[in-house]
């Protein structure tokens, strides 16, 4: 008798045991039930800030004449933007940069026998920042007028900024995040179950392109500054648990 109930007592015990580890197995297999998607959120804007940057220079073989004729140039310089509407905050002027050129001398054989000192080119550079875009850059193509004052002018292309990123980001993310839990409701839906809390949310790469261009995308998040109108894009990616 007392092996009987020995028996029965293993057996129960095992029975119990087959149904916790059935249990634990079912919760932990409904734990694991995961919809990973990605939210995507694009948004076209103008750039409303312009850097835009020219340099000059002087060359001579003394070094003061040729810094007097460069101070003399930043003056006809600054007169010039003020003429065309530029304040004088909006304009910087950079240090003098100072470079000894020389030529390289050769015989009748073409063998190289020293250098010789060609002069002193003094360079410098102004920069426009303002938020009249279409002002400076009407200016960046007309300064060429700069050349019937004697000065060697030459204009880069300008640089256009957004002031608001701060504010476009947190936007661009809420709408992310508002496409990609869209997209796990619909996966959720045609697969039969329902959608749970939030288990991992993680923001993409925050990128700005130039609109309607072809740029690549880089791993660090692009930042176009050659385009005025830009379009900027962030993605999200969120897991939800499925019930």
């Amino acid at each position: 008798m007392k092996n009987y109930t020995t028996v029965a007592i293993v057996a129960f015990a095992a029975i119990i045991s087959f149904w916790i580890l059935g249990n634990a197995y079912k919760y932990k297999f409904k734990a694991a039930e995961t919809i990973s998607v990605t939210g995507l959120a694009e948004k076209d804007f103008v750039s409303d800030q312009i850097v835009w940057t020219g340099n000059y220079s002087r060359k001579m073989m003394d070094l003061k004449d040729a810094y007097t004729y460069l101070k003399e140039d930043e003056v006809k310089i600054k007169t010039y933007l003020k003429g065309k509407g530029i304040a004088e905050n909006e304009m910087v002027f950079s240090a003098v940069n100072i470079d000894k050129d020389f030529t390289t001398k050769y015989d009748e054989n073409g063998r190289q026998t020293g250098s010789e000192f060609t002069g002193y080119n003094l360079k410098q550079n102004v920069t426009v920042d303002s938020k009249d875009i279409n002002k400076v850059e009407k200016i960046s193509r007309e300064v060429t007028e700069l050349i019937q004052s004697g000065i060697e002018f030459n204009s880069s292309s300008p640089s256009y900024y957004y002031t608001k990123l701060s504010e476009l980001k947190i936007d661009l993310l809420a709408k992310a995040s508002a496409d990609a839990k869209q997209r796990a409701e619909t996966i959720a839906k045609n697969s039969g179950s329902g959608l749970g809390k939030i288990k991992k949310a993680t923001m993409g790469v925050f990128q700005i392109t130039g609109k309607n261009s072809n740029e690549d995308y880089s791993y660090g998040g692009a930042l176009n500054t050659s385009s005025k109108n830009k379009t900027a894009s962030i993605t999200a990616k969120i897991d939800y648990a499925a019930n």
